[in-house]
């Protein structure tokens, strides 16, 4: 195992019911718009990847036409985006519990990091440097720079090839069942961080899966484990050596 490729929002930082959901209410607000995305309808809107898609789709679903969604749709993302950087600058959005901790110990045993992500680079890069600036993350795929959104394996894809490593060498970490579709399609076994809002997903097809990082005296709950890795409850580099060993 050579390198470890993580998605963000949701793996690497809780960003997505109190970061990404007020922002999205907040640029509705700034726009006049009376749409407001409460805790339930935002977990169902996740399952459309990317900010943007997301709402186009659920413009298109109001009756929103098509000419007036191509204008208002990338206006409202932008707005967002600007707002979702005000709220990582007030430090709302946090690491998982135990990611800082799984991030040290792959560092210091000279395992790569990489980020594969639909999300936008301005966003991206922001949280990475204000939530995780101690950490080098040698290549960094946001949703910028892929034509096709996950499930679709592209992401990941173009994070192996800029890190010059066949799919055999790595690792994926994620937390959806989107983001597990795309990690597989590009040949990387994956193990699933699950959240709130994931933790129903269809997820057999991961190697293993958690309902969070863990941490010495706070285990997290091994929710499947299909390649009998041993994880009792923390991920660690350990745990993602014996999933990438077993899954080859």
């Amino acid at each position: 195992m050579e390198a470890v490729i993580f998605d963000v929002d949701g793996t690497l930082v809780d960003s997505e019911r109190h970061g990404h959901r007020v922002a999205f209410n907040l640029a509705f607000e700034a726009f006049g718009l009376p749409y407001r995305w409460d805790e339930e309808e935002y977990g169902r809107l996740l399952r459309t990847t990317g900010g943007q898609r997301r709402i186009e789709g659920y413009l298109s679903a109001k009756g929103v036409g098509e000419e007036e969604r191509a204008a208002l749709a990338p206006a409202l993302h932008a707005r967002k985006t600007a707002i979702t950087t005000e709220l990582i600058d007030a430090g709302v959005i946090e690491p998982r519990a135990g990611v800082v901790r799984l991030l040290g110990e792959l560092s210091q045993g000279g395992c790569r990091l990489a980020v594969a992500t639909t999300g936008s680079r301005t966003w991206v890069e922001r949280v990475l440097a204000t939530s995780l600036g101690s950490f080098f993350f040698e290549v960094v795929v946001t949703g910028d720079e892929v034509t096709a959104r996950k499930p679709d394996p592209e992401a990941f894809a173009v994070a192996l090839e800029r890190l010059g490593l066949p799919a055999h060498r790595a690792v994926a970490v994620e937390d959806s069942a989107e983001g597990l579709v795309s990690a597989k399609g590009a040949g990387l076994a994956c193990v699933v961080v699950a959240n709130g809002y994931t933790v129903d997903h269809d997820l057999d097809a991961a190697e293993l899966v958690l309902d969070g990082f863990g941490e010495p005296g706070q285990p997290a709950t091994v929710l499947a484990d299909r390649v009998e890795s041993g994880c009792t409850g923390i991920v660690d580099m350990a745990t993602l050596t014996s999933v990438w060993a077993r899954a080859r």
